[in-house]
């Protein structure tokens, strides 16, 4: 064992000094809270990104195709579905799924109310397994009777609630066109996707009404829906597609799609990189306070071992071992604190929300391992380096006046 690391583990572990206890105790704890709360706050943020980002994904998919046209209504444009794109399509490994869908605006009357809605079409090829996790009541729609599909339509619980319904409930929409069409339906589920922009503008239908209700081909669509594997390179994927996509179509991501909603979440990052320097700030602090109340409690010590031929270094050294144990301590309390409190929102949903201002009702928390383990390792890192400074104050101090000031 060192010179330096015998006197740092006396000094650390059979210490009776009392005078810097408390300022330590504070120091511990500074760090234990700062790493806390920035475990807790990097596992929110990425907890809430991931559920916003994957409740617009569920609904809207990855990237949309549809017509090359200036229409910017909620009523598609028909193009002839393409067999041919959409195998080139799914060639690529990042494209996993290719749906067909088709929108048309309508208003729904029911219980003396009416409510504006948008139809989205789909057909038999559409993955459900999003909307099975948001299903509030009921089932989702069944299409292999395909006369029953056109009868049934799904709404969000929000719309369901406005027009006082239910699962099975029967009502008519009116489709403006001309002339004026009306179609009965009866509610076959209930969703709550948690985006007010889809909640209070979607139902979902089959598309072959739409198809029959505008005249359309039998085989003509108002546009894809995609889904790709890898949705951080969702950009990549569509510029990909732009390659291999007929003249007349045209793509859009779904954060072009949804941009206020994708923007916001930008800014969260910035938010909670922020959050965290000033944590880490915290903690510097802490320990620098510490760490100068300690040299100063023992100068006498210090002189001594000047004295003795003692090195400025390793004394030093002496107490930035000793300040190593503390910011250790103080991880260990902080990773305990921040994983528990952490792994227990995400089991239990302890922690609630507003769901109209956060599109959730509880406090997402998606906790990664390398997460952990670079703040871990970076506010260990920025404590020592810092902490290099006010250890210089061990060469200022004089072997003579320490001793004489015992």
């Amino acid at each position: 064992m060192s010179f330096a690391s015998f006197i740092s583990a006396r000094i650390t572990f059979k210490s009776k000094r009392t005078f810097s206890k408390l300022i330590v105790r504070i120091a511990i704890v500074g760090i234990m809270l700062g790493l806390g709360v920035m475990i807790l706050s990097l596992a929110i943020v990425k907890g809430f990104k991931h559920e916003i980002r994957e409740k617009v994904r569920g609904f809207a998919g990855d990237i949309r195709v549809l017509k090359y046209d200036l229409n910017g209504s909620y009523e598609s444009s028909p193009f002839l579905a393409d067999s041919n794109f959409v195998k080139r399509a799914l060639k690529s490994p990042l494209i996993t799924r290719v749906m067909p869908f088709a929108t048309k605006p309508g208003i729904i009357k029911a219980n003396n109310e009416i409510e504006g809605v948008v139809l989205k079409g789909v057909d038999k090829s559409y993955d459900w397994s999003y909307f099975k996790r948001m299903l509030v009541a009921g089932q989702v729609i069944d299409f292999t009777d395909s006369v029953e599909a056109q009868k049934e339509i799904m709404l969000s619980q929000t719309t369901a609630d406005r027009l006082k319904l239910k699962v099975g409930d029967k009502l008519l929409m009116y489709f403006v066109q001309e002339p004026l069409r009306k179609r009965p339906f009866k509610i076959k589920g209930i969703f709550n996707i948690g985006v007010e922009e889809v909640d209070k503008t979607f139902v979902i239908g089959d598309l072959s009404l739409i198809n029959r209700l505008n005249g359309w081909k039998p085989n003509e669509i108002g546009a894809y829906e995609m889904r790709v594997s890898d949705f951080e390179r969702v950009d990549y994927a569509a510029d990909k597609l732009d390659e291999i996509l007929p003249i007349k179509l045209k793509s859009f991501t779904v954060t072009e799609d949804y941009a206020t909603i994708f923007e916001w979440l930008k800014l969260i990052d910035v938010n909670s990189v922020i959050m965290l320097v000033l944590m880490i700030v915290v903690a510097v602090i802490n320990m620098i306070s510490a760490l100068l109340i300690m040299i100063l409690e023992r100068t006498a010590m210090i002189g001594m071992f000047k004295a003795m031929g003692a090195s400025n270094w390793n004394i030093q050294k002496i107490f930035l071992l000793n300040a190593t144990y503390l910011i250790g301590l103080g991880l260990l309390l902080g990773n305990t604190l921040g994983l528990g409190l952490g792994y227990f929102q995400q089991h239990t949903h302890f922690f609630k929300l507003d769901p109209a201002s956060y599109y959730m009702n509880f406090v997402p928390v998606q906790i990664e391992f390398t997460d952990v383990l670079l703040l871990n390792i970076g506010t260990l890192a920025v404590c020592l380096l810092v902490l290099l400074i006010p250890s210089m104050l061990v060469s200022k101090i004089s072997p003579v006046k320490a001793i004489r000031f015992k």
